[in-house]
């Protein structure tokens, strides 16, 4: 056979060559589409670790030092099942997960559900501004610019630009989690006691020690989480064959916010807790107490984390109520949608940035008690919200193949049975504590 003055055997060995060169370059270009696939689950999980949760984070730390650690193993097992159930709905049913409520539970649930989670979400919302007022007095900047100017960058992104520009810019912003890794190394733990933490589990017959894993889960699992990850999802277009990525971006996300959040009990374990300070009121309290012990480098640096995690959740939380009211009243929505074409959801979440500008400049707001009152009104919708997912994902009407099985469905009645009976319980718990003040 001719073959141009080429043996047989030199072809082989160029044909190996190129079809190696092939086959990096597709594994190069899949895995630059897996990356446009992440978002949603990391942004959903990071944006639970606000204001609020970093208050109460810093309170576990400051009171128990470590010996709640080991919450956050079922507690990220719990979240990555529930977050999964809600990717898993969107990229079936192309539906985020108020459409689907309204669809499958009537006119009459949808506006009960939908009402509460505005009315949590606003003080929620409140909540994140007044973290905005507390991080930037801590850096010397006044709240009369910070907040104002933060509320104005916000909008003008998500009113102006793009999913996809939206959506890297929430990633970017989660970077500013790392800050807690920094102030717990420079808090200089003892590891071995860390540890065991995590790994030998204490229980103790004290309503502060109950009310504080009670609020744990609380500040974790929330319903905003769920509303904006599945309509994420569908926004983004993803359908049953990115399932495998979307999974993985639940499990990565949610993993790496439970980390953040035990870093920041194990830097306020190791130097509130072990210096005799036990009580802390709010985030920013935290920051000002390591000044003595730790110096105002690590105030700086825990901040800048509350900073740019209150940052964060004032996007989503607003976005999250939006999707979730347009979707239930069937109005269009989107983040490249124009005011034009989205009048109600643009409209929406403009009035909660607004509200919460204003609000947070009140001298004097009492931070605690909205955060106790919206914690109440989440506990009571919180229920609602896992019984819903868990029956919507294991009805194979609308899920087909891709419904709960079995054995995962018995795991997520049981993390819903147990979810559901914590949160009511820190509602009454909270009750008892306004009256008893």
């Amino acid at each position: 056979m001719n073959l141009g003055g080429l043996s047989p055997k030199f072809l082989i060995v160029r044909l190996r060559r190129l079809k190696g060169r092939l086959a990096e370059r597709l594994s190069k270009y899949r895995f630059i589409a897996y990356l446009a696939v992440l978002g949603p689950g990391v942004i959903a999980a990071n944006a639970g670790n606000d204001a609020s949760g970093i208050a109460t984070y810093s309170s576990v730390g400051a009171q128990f030092g470590y010996a709640l650690l080991w919450v956050f193993i079922p507690m990220v097992i719990s979240l990555i099942v529930v977050q999964e159930m809600c990717v898993r709905m969107g990229a079936v049913t192309g539906q985020g997960l108020a459409d689907l409520i309204r669809e499958q539970f009537g006119v009459r649930w949808t506006t009960l559900v939908m009402v509460a989670l505005l009315i949590a979400n606003t003080g929620v919302v409140i909540s994140e501004f007044v973290g905005i007022a507390q991080a930037s007095e801590l850096i010397g900047v006044p709240r009369y610019v910070a907040v104002p100017l933060t509320a104005g960058v916000i909008w003008w992104l998500v009113v102006r630009g793009t999913q996809k520009r939206i959506e890297r810019v929430f990633l970017a912003m989660s970077l500013v989690f790392f800050c807690y890794i920094l102030s717990a190394f420079l808090a200089r733990p003892v590891w071995g006691d860390v540890a065991s933490g995590f790994v030998m589990p204490t229980f103790r017959a004290e309503t502060a020690y109950l009310f504080t894993i009670m609020a744990l889960i609380g500040t974790t699992i929330t319903p905003f989480m769920q509303v904006y990850v599945q309509s994420t999802v569908v926004e983004k277009g993803l359908d049953k064959d990115d399932l495998p990525i979307a999974r993985a971006d639940v499990i990565l996300g949610t993993t790496f916010a439970v980390v953040i959040a035990a870093f920041i009990v194990i830097s306020t374990a190791a130097t509130l807790h072990l210096n005799g300070i036990y009580e802390v009121d709010s985030a920013a309290t935290a920051a000002e107490a390591f000044v003595p012990v730790v110096g105002e480098y690590a105030k700086y640096l825990f901040a800048i984390g509350l900073f740019g995690a209150a940052m964060l959740a004032m996007g989503v939380l607003p976005l999250a109520t939006a999707y979730s009211m347009s979707e239930a009243l069937g109005f269009e929505k989107g983040l490249s949608r124009s005011f034009r074409e989205a009048p109600i959801f643009l409209g929406l979440f403009t009035v909660l940035i607004v509200i919460g500008t204003i609000v947070a400049l009140i001298p004097g707001i009492p931070q605690i008690r909205l955060l106790i009152f919206t914690q109440s009104v989440n506990g009571l919708l919180l229920p609602v919200i896992l019984v819903a997912i868990v029956k919507l994902a294991s009805n194979r009407e609308i899920m087909g193949d891709h419904a709960n099985g079995k054995y995962f469905n018995f795991f997520a009645w049981a993390i819903t049975g147990v979810v559901s009976i914590l949160s009511l319980m820190l509602i009454g718990y909270s009750i008892a504590d306004i009256f008893s003040g």
